[in-house]
């Protein structure tokens, strides 16, 4: 069973669509725990696979692809290009065309 944090980020994260991306600390915030970053990176690490979450529309703070390792780096950025996101030569994404704002309803 996982816990009512996590399964809020899964849900925020399915719902990226497809040419958007979202940051670490947005999605951690929409999902109650603006401080959440991190944890928002170790769901996606440990359940990208079993929940089919869309990992690649995800980037930091800066617009940038986050993963160190090459492969992982060039396969992320090959597919937010075929859903036509640009990533620049300095290897950013322009969060004010690209970033994702999902409608927030008012808590009652």
């Amino acid at each position: 069973m996982l816990q009512p944090y996590t399964m809020r980020v899964i849900e925020t994260i399915k719902q990226i669509p497809e040419g958007k991306v979202m940051t670490y600390g947005q999605i951690a915030a929409l999902a109650g725990s603006s401080r959440g970053a991190r944890q928002v990176v170790r769901i996606l690490h440990s359940l990208s696979s079993i929940h089919q979450l869309p990992w690649h529309r995800v980037v930091n703070a800066k617009g940038e692809i986050a993963i160190q390792e090459d492969e992982s780096r060039m396969i992320q950025q090959h597919l937010l290009e075929a859903e036509g996101v640009e990533v620049g030569k300095s290897g950013r994404i322009d969060l004010a065309l690209f970033r994702y704002e999902p409608a927030v309803e008012p808590e009652l």
